[in-house]
Order: C-alpha cells, then structure tokens, then sequence
C-alpha cells in the first residue's frame, strides 16, 4: 500500500517564561491509502498540534512531514494554501458551514477557488450530497438542518474536492451521542466505499474505535498504535501494538 502521510522525528517545541514545553516529543508514524486513522488524546496531549503539523497549519520545531510526496515543512505560504487547496479535505468541529447558502452552495463552495464553472460545481456537489444521504435537503439553509444533518453536509464538503487526505478535527464536538455515532458510521463508510484517507482527532476512546489504527498520545509522544481491524479479524481478541 502506499504512504500517503509519512512523519519523522516530529518536534514541536513552545517557550513558556523559562520552561521549554513539548507539544510533540519526537513523533514517527506512517499512514496508508484508504486508511481512517484517529488521534486519541487528552486536552493538551499534543493531538490537535499534531493535526495542525500535517495539515501544514503550524511549523515544526523539528522533523519532517511528507504528505502525497510532498515535504510540507519546506512550503512557504503560497505554496502550503495551494497544497492544501489541492490535496486536503477538512471537516470542523463546528460545521463552519455559510448561513446564507444552502446545502448545495455550502458544498459546492471549494469548488469555486479552483475556477470551476458554476454547473460543473453544482454537479459535483448534488453527487456528493447523495453520497452522505441529504440529496432531499439540497436547497435547505444550515438554520433549517439539525446539527447531524449540518455535519454531513461538511463531509460532503470535504469530499467534494476529491481530496488525497480528509483532516477532521473533533468532528462531533457538537453533536449529541446518537448523532455522533451515525457521522462516524458515516465516515467509516466513505473511507472505505471512496478508498479515502481520514485522520481523526478525538479525546473519546470509543469514537476513535471507528478507525482501522488508533494512535494514542501522551505528552507529546505516541505511546500506543492500535489495529482495530487485527482485532476484528481476531474475533475481539486484544492485540495492541506498543511503541514507548
């Protein structure tokens, strides 16, 4: 399979009055295509910097992030918005979806910084609207949507731009459990049906239990990697892969 993100001896370092903190204390890791990986952790573990780092959102201190054969740390700005623009999906906490578009504009919008015409978007966008099951609330505006029903419409975002990576960041923060469970369904889904990549951050165990790898974060270090589909294969039997 290929490596779509590769990161090696990943540093972040903060200064705090005299003391040095380690947001990320020498991380390695590989990812695959068609993989959903999550990050779990604590607040202040070190996982949202972690996501920051691989979506080009913040420098390391030191180390190197390599995203679709890219060595994002060496972008500069310019670069790093047309990388982003180009290889990367993102779905937000808090939808961040537009009030005054509707379901089909706010999916459609990405679309837009890429100079598409408005019919192909449009096109692109009903597609993926099918894809997450809203097709009937194409023209619905966010105030009109249940908070579910919103964050569907931010995968179907995400998916639109048919990225290499979707980086999804707390993606049900707002939702209740119920609703949380049928977004992550719905991620699982897509990974799989799409062959995408998904990194998930989450502090919650069992949301990250939807992901094929979980990496589990302390302090700025990945202390376990575990394969949830070598435990599925196992029949449940526990096998965790241990890293210090």
């Amino acid at each position: 399979m290929r490596k779509v993100i590769e990161v090696k001896h990943l540093y972040k370092l903060y200064r705090l009055g005299n003391e040095v903190v380690r947001a990320l204390d020498g991380v390695d890791f590989s990812i695959y295509e068609g993989e959903f990986c999550a990050i779990v952790g604590t607040s202040g573990s070190g996982k949202s910097t972690l996501l920051n780092m691989l979506a080009g959102l913040e420098r390391p201190t030191k180390g190197e992030v390599i995203i679709s054969g890219h060595h994002i740390e060496k972008l500069n700005e310019e670069q790093l918005v047309t990388f982003r623009r180009e290889h990367v999906g993102f779905i937000f906490q808090s939808f961040h979806l537009l009030g005054t578009m509707d379901a089909l504009e706010n999916v459609a919008l990405p679309l837009s910084f890429r100079g598409e015409s408005k019919e192909k978007r449009l096109k692109k966008a009903e597609k993926m609207l099918r894809l997450v099951g809203l097709e009937k609330h194409a023209k619905h505006l966010p105030k009109q949507m249940s908070g579910g029903q919103q964050q569907r419409v931010g995968v179907a975002r995400a998916l639109v731009v048919e990225p290499d990576i979707i980086f999804a960041d707390e993606p049900t923060g707002n939702l209740d459990s119920h609703t949380s469970e049928e977004v992550l369904q719905l991620m699982q889904k897509v990974v799989r049906e799409q062959h995408m990549t998904l990194v998930m951050v989450t502090h919650d165990n069992h949301l990250a239990s939807y992901a094929d790898r979980v990496f589990h974060i302390i302090d700025g270090k990945i202390v376990k990697v575990e394969d949830n589909r070598e435990l599925a294969e196992a029949g449940g039997e526990k096998e965790t892969e241990g890293k210090e």
